[in-house]
């Protein structure tokens, strides 16, 4: 009996790209796991500063101080307007 000679093995450029499979190693995985880990940090950080700078904003919203004298002829303007059965002459 002859003995039945072995097939060479398969080279590189017989074999798809698709079919090639990669792993990933348990260091490649930590790292992808902390750079997500940091980046959902950051997003929830600066969500919660928009958060607290809208807050701030509606409750000072229109609130400012003037430690000057009210005018006394204010209230005169108001009475010189014409009443709503008057009306108004415009040039234009």
């Amino acid at each position: 009996m002859a003995a039945v000679p072995t097939p060479p093995p398969p080279t590189e450029e017989l074999t798809a790209p698709f079919l090639k499979m990669t792993t990933s190693s348990l260091h490649e995985e930590a790292s992808m796991g902390v750079i997500a880990g940091v980046i959902t940090l950051v997003f929830i950080t600066l969500l919660a500063v928009l958060v607290v700078i809208i807050m701030y904003l509606y409750k000072n919203k229109g609130s400012y101080h003037t430690y000057e004298e009210p005018e006394a002829d204010g209230s005169v303007q108001l009475e010189n307007l014409p009443s709503k059965g008057e009306k108004e002459e415009y040039f234009i």
